[in-house]
């Protein structure tokens, strides 16, 4: 077994049972690509077995801290059962669950979704790469399902030195599916849509915007970056008159009307616009538009801290444009899932924004991602998404 050994000092993140090692805390050793290695401190004291990354700042990521576990076939079968189980004492409803969150299930750089009868997975890293066939296996074994379709296309995989891969690991056919979440319906392609294909992480979310636009009469809705249309039908099903979905891609529109029409929710109340968010923002203040509720919920900004300060500036513009546009009891649901944004500093940015667009009101509720994304104590980067919901004054 191959040996890193940490500087002096570094040790301390591990010991409160972060997975992440960093290449700055390595004095010395290596291996190839996804190879386990015996993590010690500078004094030769065991910490973790972990996969190795010679390409990534993340150097090793720690599959284990217990020095008798041995990382193989029997491992990763357990940890998989186990995080499948997990999500069964959650009780979704819902036919599209997550059922592995990386690091928070102790399987770093593997992501996994299950719509229906197919499992979807991402490998994003150097380890998840190198365990990826006995991975598949646990996941098909742990499920009693027999489609698994790769997805393993994120930026992040570059930053491990591996290319993009997509296609069916396990099984064949189609690739579009349907959902279902609190008596919705969402069609989805797993080979083309966002991330596994669907924003499984907002599903709690799309619930409480519905009740929200229920009980506050919220008549016209504007849904910014509406993707395939979650909160178009959670907005039509809370009862709005007329609501507004704007997203620049025109296929994911397409999509966000076939979902309405899925529903069967009346399709004339609903407007798609294919353009950008901010001009149509500043439009609709020069037009003197005004909305009950507003829905903003843009794509990751700031991947990591370092792209936090720019990222800052684009969250604030279009809060700063969005709140001008609520009416006087309007709703607003914000949102960031950038990982490089903490909960704190996005607060931060959303009161600047009503500063500047002399615009306060209530913070009534704080979300997150559903519970099957799960932060652990031990991993608070695993909280990427947050939100506020705001009611102007």
């Amino acid at each position: 077994m191959k040996v890193v050994r940490l500087r002096e000092g570094r040790e301390r993140s591990l010991l409160r049972r972060h997975p992440w090692i960093f290449d700055s805390a390595v004095a010395k050793g290596g291996a190839d690509a996804g190879e386990t290695v015996r993590v010690e401190g500078h004094d030769g004291r065991f910490l973790a077995w972990a996969a190795y990354s010679p390409a990534s700042k993340i150097r090793a990521r720690a599959w284990s801290f217990t020095e008798t576990e041995r990382i193989d076939a029997e491992f990763f079968q357990r940890r998989c059962t186990e995080a499948v189980a997990a999500r069964a004492r959650l009780g979704v409803e819902s036919d599209g669950v997550r059922l592995v969150h990386g690091e928070s299930d102790g399987l770093p750089g593997l992501i996994v979704d299950r719509y229906g009868n197919t499992l979807v997975a991402q490998f994003l890293s150097a380890g998840a790469e190198r365990w990826k066939k006995v991975l598949a296996q646990a996941l098909l074994d742990a499920t009693g399902l027999t489609r698994l379709y790769e997805r393993s296309d994120a930026n992040s995989r570059g930053l491990e030195g591996l290319p993009e891969v997509t296609g069916w690991l396990h099984g064949e056919g189609p690739t579009e599916v349907v959902v279902t979440e609190h008596g919705w319906k969402f069609a989805l392609d797993i080979a083309t849509g966002h991330k596994t294909g669907f924003y499984l992480d907002q599903r709690e979310s799309r619930a409480r915007f519905a009740g929200w636009v229920r009980r506050r009469g919220a008549q016209r809705v504007l849904n910014c970056y509406c993707y395939t249309g979650g909160f178009t039908v959670a907005a039509l099903a809370g009862g709005a008159g007329e609501v507004t979905s704007i997203d620049s891609s025109g296929p994911a529109l397409e999509r966000a009307r076939a979902n309405v029409q899925l529903n069967g929710l009346q399709d004339a109340r609903t407007e798609f616009v294919d353009a950008d968010v901010n001009t149509m923002l500043r439009r609709y203040g020069e037009a003197g538009r005004q909305f009950d509720a507003i829905v903003l919920d843009p794509p990751k900004l700031a991947p990591t801290v370092a792209h936090a300060e720019r990222a800052a500036r684009a969250y604030k513009d279009i809060n700063r444009l969005a709140l001008k546009l609520l009416a006087p009891g309007g709703l607003l649901f914000t949102f960031s899932c950038s990982g490089g944004i903490s909960a704190d500093l996005f607060h931060k940015i959303v009161a600047s924004a009503g500063a500047d667009s002399g615009v306060d009101g209530y913070i009534v509720d704080r979300l997150g991602a559903a519970p099957d994304h799960p932060m652990t104590l031990a991993f608070p980067e695993g909280e990427y998404l947050k939100g506020l919901v705001v009611v102007r004054k």
